[in-house]
């Protein structure tokens, strides 16, 4: 199904996992694909080869999107390239690193909150205005977000606390003519994971989940490319929860 043939996607934050298999589920369904990296400039890189090589259009562009200017860049060069834009998916963010109340200081928190709200304010408010008429966003927010996650989580839970309601006030604002909804992951195999979770953790809630196992980017994928999609038309200001049944909101 070509669900987006002739339509235009930004990901933002598609360097790996989640993002980048976002990239190449909207490519294998027609979108051109604008991807943007800050670290991972190799996985953008080779998602872009694999697009190319099923002939589809892509680029990839390297941001900061805690800053406004390259928000703004990001978007220009979407429009530059394919012309109206009809959905952003902001996969962006990230933990940082796990630190208790004591452990962490000012800097830390502000961080924690750029990476993962700043940067979706910047690039919404970059892109809103390109937007086609009937076009989508799509945010990350977390299961963090819904039950204030593991341990040295705060500051990340909070922020993807906020990324909900972010999500619910921007539907408000920006319907009709844009939906906004929020993908919230629970315990994907990512390399976020294997950075900040220990194995005996991840092995204890995959077998707490009723599905069993452990969630693919290529769930999320699935999940995220409904919600960009026409098939999601009346769907908005929603936080749709992808987490095998660990928890029910």
């Amino acid at each position: 199904m070509k669900r987006f043939a002739n339509k235009t996607v930004i990901v933002a934050g598609a360097g790996r996992d989640i993002g980048r298999a976002c990239a190449l589920r909207f490519a294998e369904e027609g979108a051109n694909v604008v991807l943007t990296y800050n670290g991972a400039e190799e996985g953008a890189r080779s998602a872009i080869r694999e697009i190319e090589e099923r002939g589809l259009k892509a680029s990839a562009v390297r941001a900061d999107l805690t800053r406004k200017e390259d928000a703004e860049r990001v978007v220009s060069t979407a429009v530059e390239s394919f012309g109206d834009i009809h959905a952003l998916v902001h996969v962006a963010g990230g933990l940082v690193a796990r630190k208790t109340m004591s452990e962490m200081d000012e800097a830390f928190w502000r961080q924690v909150m750029d990476v993962n709200l700043t940067s979706l304010f910047l690039m919404s408010k970059a892109v809103l205005p390109k937007l086609a008429k009937g076009g989508a966003i799509v945010t990350f927010s977390s299961q963090a977000g819904r039950d204030g996650g593991g341990p040295g989580a705060v500051a990340y839970a909070t922020s993807k606390g906020a990324v909900m309601t972010f999500t619910r006030a921007l539907a408000k604002e920006a319907g009709p003519a844009v939906r906004v909804n929020a993908v919230c992951p629970g315990m994907i195999s990512t390399t976020f994971h294997d950075t900040f979770t220990k194995p005996e953790v991840r092995e204890r809630v995959a077998a707490a989940a009723l599905m069993k196992r452990e969630g693919t980017s290529e769930d999320v994928a699935a999940l995220v490319a409904f919600l960009a999609s026409d098939d999601a038309a009346y769907i908005t200001g929603a936080c749709y929860d992808i987490n095998g049944g660990v928890l029910f909101s």
